[in-house]
């Protein structure tokens, strides 16, 4: 009680008191406007700010020691993934922080809604005048000169000393939005021919099918028993996935699936539209090489609307918050969309990692397309220095790049567009700190100066990427992309997870120390490179490499290092 009060009273005394005379600490800043925006003007003082307000989480340590715990072959706790419960206790605030934020919260005139399962997120609205007090910020409006698109965002914001250790962060404060919103990572979303492809029985270089999958990499075409296994894909920016389009597709490509259909899963205003003309590309391609690659494995389409509480994250905090609520979330996670990781402050990344951690700890693989730019970001820009993609900086999330088959038989090389590289935000985790130094050592000075040698390499894997077959408002068409990639190596995952579950065993979960365990597991891609910047990129090698990561599966292999 007496902590509760000194608490009360320091942060009544700063409340009152006129922002210059304050005790207040820069809490983020940033020198430099993002590329391409120029500020236009204050903003309006009583215009309406939504910000999110991070609270520091209790041991967000010991939830990373306890990821690697459960998903590190021969530790003793393998597999032994946490519940809802458990993980909640390692981010849920402590009661001294959250009585510090809501004291000063109170004192401001300020009321917060929780937006997270552990407490650990808020959401205030604050008029610009009263939160250029509050925080001594500046907040004004940026307009990006391309696109027109406004944003009202401060170059830093300060906080109260006496919150320090409690408050993390305020966003959106000095991260932007991305001017062209969210992406997908297609290479060739538009202006697609029909074009009218028997199913293939085999391989061809101008068209993959699932059958061409499942023979280069081994897949079977059993179905999965499992009932309790779950594959969820997700699905942004209005991007529709169309159920007549996915009953075209598997009678054309999977006759033994036919009537297999997906589950829907909606949040912040999501939906699905059953519209042909609003079936969406990257929402078919993902559902339908889910569907038609993952053999009987239950897969949901996870429909993110507008309606974001995440600010410009567009929704990537918000589902994993979604799925942090459920008791039993799906145990494996594909996202075809991303954005460069230069587009948010240090400390949103951060605290979304430190989400898909919390997931990871509950068993679910999550998986994302690393991008379509090779070393220029999510999709191909002008640049002088490498552009890490975002999430896949991130280390507890696997980062799949591309293939592209150089013959009927099956051979691969990487696909030019390929995203990877380095995080600036990461450092290197231990389970490919063996695999990036020998990477390194190989090429010498190459572009030396333009990446950062101890970032946190990605992508981990890869799969085929290019000429893929989908149904879009009852069309055959082709598409390329890392986004062709992720759901496929998701498949195999699930199809895994399968097997184990059959056999009263865990799922596989956070992935990479295992992926990173058993490198024979994998297909070497050793030929092609991804080149943006001016330069040729990074090259594919023997062993992992920043363009195909260790390789493409090879389903036997992988499920017998599984243990299956």
């Amino acid at each position: 009680m007496v902590s509760k009060l000194l608490i009360f009273s320091a942060l009544f005394s700063l409340a009152l008191a006129k922002p210059t005379a304050r005790s207040m600490k820069v809490r983020e800043s940033r020198q430099n406007v993002p590329a391409g925006f120029v500020r236009t003007g204050a903003a309006a003082p009583d215009t309406e700010l939504k910000l999110r307000i991070a609270l520091v989480q209790s041991d967000p340590e010991g939830l990373v020691d306890a990821l690697y715990a459960v998903s590190t072959p021969g530790s003793a706790s393998y597999g032994e993934h946490l519940s809802k419960e458990e993980v909640e206790k390692f981010v849920t605030p402590t009661a001294q922080s959250s009585e510090a934020v809501d004291a000063w919260l109170q004192q401001v005139g300020l009321s917060a809604t929780a937006i997270s399962p552990a407490g650990d997120w808020l959401s205030v609205s604050v008029p610009v005048s009263k939160a250029n007090e509050i925080f001594d910020a500046d907040f004004a409006v940026y307009t990006h000169s391309e696109t027109g698109k406004q944003a009202i965002r401060t170059m830093s914001y300060s906080i109260p000393d006496a919150l320090e250790g409690h408050l993390d962060f305020v966003h959106p404060t000095i991260s932007f939005p991305s001017p062209k919103g969210l992406r997908p990572v297609i290479s060739t979303p538009d202006n697609l021919q029909n074009r009218a492809i028997e199913p293939l029985a085999t391989c061809s270089t101008t068209a993959v099918t699932p059958a061409c999958i499942q023979s280069i990499y081994g897949i079977p075409s059993t179905k999965a028993t499992q009932k309790t296994n779950g594959l969820g894909v997700s699905g942004f920016i209005d991007q529709f996935a169309n159920s007549a389009d996915l009953k075209t597709f598997l009678s054309k490509f999977r006759t033994d699936l036919a009537g297999t259909t997906f589950a829907l899963q909606t949040l912040d205003g999501g939906s699905n539209s059953q519209t042909p003309s609003q079936a969406g590309i990257e929402a078919n391609l993902d559902i339908q090489y889910t569907v038609g690659v993952a053999s009987g494995v239950p897969v949901t389409f996870i429909s993110v609307g507008n309606n974001f509480q995440d600010g410009d994250l567009g929704g990537f905090l918000d589902i994993i918050n979604f799925l942090l609520g459920e008791s039993n979330p799906p145990q494996v996670l594909t996202t075809s969309y991303g954005d460069n990781e230069s587009d948010i402050s240090r400390s949103l990344a951060n605290n979304l990692c430190n989400a898909y951690a919390q997931l990871g700890a509950r068993g679910t693989s999550i998986l994302f397309a690393s991008g379509d730019g090779g070393v220029s970001g999510g999709q191909s820009q002008s640049c002088t220095k490498f552009v890490p993609t975002f999430p896949s900086g991130c280390p507890f999330m696997t980062s799949v790049g591309a293939t592209q088959l150089t013959s009927s038989s099956g051979a691969e090389t990487a696909a030019t567009f390929s995203s990877g590289g380095f995080s600036n935000y990461f450092g290197i985790p231990s389970y490919q700190s063996s695999v990036v130094s020998s990477y390194l050592s190989s090429i010498g000075s190459t572009n030396s100066g333009k990446f950062n040698t101890s970032g946190r390499a990605f992508p981990d894997v890869a799969a085929i990427g290019v000429d893929l077959e989908i149904v879009v408002d009852g069309r055959t068409e082709t598409v390329d992309g890392t986004s062709c990639s992720s759901p496929v190596f998701s498949s195999v995952i699930s199809l895994i997870n399968d097997a184990l579950i059959a056999e009263g065993k865990s799922p596989l979960g956070f992935l990479n120390p295992f992926l990173y365990a058993n490198p024979s597991a994998f297909n070497d891609i050793t030929t092609g490179d991804n080149p943006g910047c001016n330069t040729n990129g990074f090259k594919a090698a023997k062993g992992w490499d920043p363009v195909t990561g260790l390789g493409t599966p090879n389903f036997a292999k992988l499920k017998a290092a599984a243990g299956v």
